[in-house]
């Protein structure tokens, strides 16, 4: 009887749209086994009856047990009500898979009410624990649409939304015996294993990033019959749907597309706007690479910065470059025979025709190119904090994997306003800043400078954004200045860039309430590597590494714990065209990209940055580590207030080697007020530095993080030292 019902129900939901993958041989299920799955609808039981192989026992929680129409179609299977926190349920179910039986739990225990994952509790790790048994991953997409979930007003519902179950392969789950009484451990397991699914289960490899666009514009474009929500707004306050972002890249696209060659790298020279968003997507549309420009580096480095791209066209605006005072930089890339384009200069050649073409290709929702996987997507540039500017080559596959990874730590919805002020031609800008809210259906606002900060905080008001990114330097800003009240919305806030100091995060916590989550990577990573997340958070760490990215720490001389971290995933560049070898791409030795970051992972893989390796002086044969020197400096003169600025840079010495300068605007500082605190302190005599300069200003990029390089040849300059 169970085996007709199950046909049944199989039959019905196949019929439906339900599609199930298994990523192992049926035949081969292991005996006993703990399956393991994300909770998103009602119906989740009923699928899993109807698909997963074997018997199970399905541990159902109190929500579902008592659920009359749950409990008439899965009258045949053998059904038990379960209470994840209650010891006498978990030793019944161990006993049960002991006895060489399947079981299936819901790690959350409820129903997700954001679409992602949300609690997991332990009981599945002890099950698995405790009777030694695999546990099978199990992934349930698409019902979360439907009106069987509890997603209402957060994801837009539809009657019959495709749905897809992934079965993984058994994991072999044992704890380690120092971890075994602790609980938290024994989620995080379970979590981790979670989390790796979500992101298998949503990431497709070859999809461009134009298609992923559509793709999610047939998802929430539409909100019931007529109504069309606004996803994105800038500071002129037109905001726009995502029909109305599609439209205006077919134009924009189809304009460029008969002035370039297919694969031609295109400059962008814009700030964050929405004009900026569709030239972007309008050039990736049809196969043309976007260059984004840093207009924050200067005209010599921007011509550079073409040259090493091998771009002929620069887009920017009249606008733009009269409000910014650019015109300089014009002439500069005329003088470099560079052709200069201005969208306010498309009015004259875009006809009625183009216009009506570009809609009819959104409603038959063509794509021109859907494959993306590892052709190139866009070209950034290296800060330059360790030399001249490297281009960055950055696929549709590493850009997407990224905001996938990124969505399986957080959950964002149409509920969400994401404030982004940071610039586009940065990495974090632009990936987790404007396309991860803009795939994910999370409305997105567009600010061009992060240097406004009585004006952002007046916006995050006003608009009652719950989401921010910024680095340190601009965190610190906002929250001197904002009223307790203007970021009374936000769920949470990312930090990166630069790391995030005691200070800045206890000022958000004591003043809004409001935890700064620290997060970690690099152009050349798409840019993220590692993120704390409400879930698992730890103040000092920057993070748990993201779903699929290996890694290795490299031994560094001189430096006895931890060593460089270096990484390989889906999210890691194709490679780097160097100034001296302008579009010829260089690409990483296999695979590895070395951040030079020293770092220890502890036992449950909260990573630590311990130091840089370039941020190391050799004193006497000894690795004195500049970021230690940089800390003992501030808190030395905490006395003085947090408003002064401190560089510490090492320059070359006759008979030591080297020697460390320290640059401050705070004319207070003394060597003899630096002996002290050193003597007081029990630290090493190697950290005062050898000699003090005042300056006025000290040199940071657009990011708001220290430009050590500027800095260090000031100093040089400055010292009359040859470089």
């Amino acid at each position: 009887m169970r085996d007709i019902v199950r046909f049944c129900l199989r039959t019905f939901f196949t019929v439906m749209k339900v599609r199930c993958n298994i990523a192992f041989d049926e035949n081969k299920l292991p005996a006993k086994a703990v399956y393991v799955s994300n909770h998103v609808s009602f119906l989740d039981p009923l699928l899993l009856f109807a698909f997963l192989p074997g018997n199970p026992v399905f541990a159902l929680n109190g929500h579902l047990y008592r659920n009359k129409w749950i409990r008439l179609f899965m009258k045949t299977a053998d059904i038990m009500p379960f209470n994840p926190i209650e010891p006498g349920d978990i030793k019944e179910l161990i006993s049960k898979v002991d006895s060489g039986r399947c079981c299936v739990i819901f790690a959350e225990g409820r129903i997700t009410e954001n679409g992602g994952l949300m609690k997991i509790y332990e009981a599945p790790g002890l099950v698995a624990d405790k009777s030694g048994a695999p546990i099978v991953p199990v992934w349930i997409s698409g019902p979360q649409y439907g009106y069987f979930s509890k997603t209402k007003g957060k994801l837009p519902h539809r009657p019959l939304p495709k749905i897809r179950i992934t079965v993984r392969k058994p994991v072999k789950f044992k704890l380690k015996d120092e971890l075994r009484r602790q609980r938290d451990h024994i989620s995080n397991e379970v979590y981790m294993i979670m989390r790796e699914m979500s992101f298998e289960a949503s990431y497709n490899d070859n999809i461009s990033l134009f298609a992923q666009l559509m793709k999610t514009a047939k998802v929430h474009s539409k909100k019931g019959l007529l109504r069309r929500p606004m996803f994105v707004e800038d500071i002129n306050r037109v905001p726009n749907s995502y029909k109305d972002i599609i439209i205006k890249a077919f134009v924009l696209g189809r304009f460029f597309k008969k002035k370039t060659q297919p694969g031609e790298h295109v400059a962008i020279l814009l700030p964050n706007a929405i004009a900026t968003l569709c030239t972007f997507f309008g050039l990736s549309a049809y196969e043309r690479i976007p260059v984004m420009l840093n207009f924050s580096v200067g005209a010599k480095n921007m011509v550079s910065m073409c040259k090493t791209a091998t771009c002929k066209m620069i887009i920017t605006s009249h606008l733009f470059i009269r409000n910014a005072k650019m015109e300089p930089v014009i002439e500069e890339f005329k003088k470099a025979g560079l052709e200069v384009f201005y969208l306010e200069d498309l009015r004259k050649y875009i006809t009625l025709f183009d216009k009506i073409g570009a809609f009819l290709r959104y409603k038959v929702k063509r794509v021109p190119h859907k494959e993306g996987g590892n052709k190139p997507a866009v070209v950034l540039f290296t800060s330059g904090s360790e030399g001249a500017p490297k281009a960055v080559v950055l696929s549709h596959a590493n850009i997407i994997s990224n905001i996938k990874q990124m969505s399986s730590i957080e959950t964002i919805n149409v509920t969400d306003t994401l404030f982004n002020a940071l610039p586009m031609f940065h990495s974090f800008g632009l990936t987790v800043g404007t396309l991860f809210p803009l795939f994910e259906g999370s409305k997105l606002f567009l600010y061009p400078s992060p240097l406004h900060y009585r004006i952002i905080s007046e916006i995050v008001y006003e608009i009652g954004a719950s989401i921010m990114l910024a680095t340190d330097t601009f965190f610190r800003g906002y929250a001197k200045i904002a009223h307790p009240m203007d970021f009374h919305n936000i769920r949470f806030m990312y930090g990166g860039a630069e790391a995030i100091k005691p200070d800045t995060r206890n000022m958000w916590v004591e003043r809004f309430g409001i935890r700064v989550m620290e997060a970690y990577g690099s152009t050349e990573c798409s840019p993220v590597v590692t993120a704390n997340n409400r879930i698992f958070n730890r103040f000092g760490s920057i993070g748990k590494l993201l779903p699929k990215i290996q890694y290795k720490i490299e031994p560094v001389d001189g430096i006895e714990k931890g060593g460089e971290l270096c990484v390989k995933g889906p999210n890691v560049m194709m490679g780097y065209y160097m100034p001296d070898n302008p579009g010829v791409l260089v690409p990483l030795k296999d695979g590895w990209y070395h951040t030079g970051d020293v770092v220890e992972i502890d036992e449950i893989g909260f990573v630590y940055i311990k130091d840089r390796i370039k941020r190391f002086a050799k004193i006497g044969g000894e690795m004195v580590s500049l970021n230690a020197v940089h800390e003992m400096v501030i808190k030395a003169c905490e006395a003085s207030g947090p408003d002064y600025s401190y560089g510490v840079v090492a320059v070359p010495h006759e008979s030591k080697g080297e020697q460390i300068v320290l640059v401050t605007n705070n004319k207070k500082v003394t060597q003899d007020c630096l002996h002290n605190y050193i003597r007081a302190n029990g630290m090493s005599e190697l950290y005062l530095p050898r000699l003090i300069l005042y300056h006025d200003s000290l040199p940071v990029f657009a990011t708001g993080k220290a430009d050590n390089v500027t800095l260090k040849k000031q100093v040089m300059e400055e010292l009359n030292i040859a470089q």
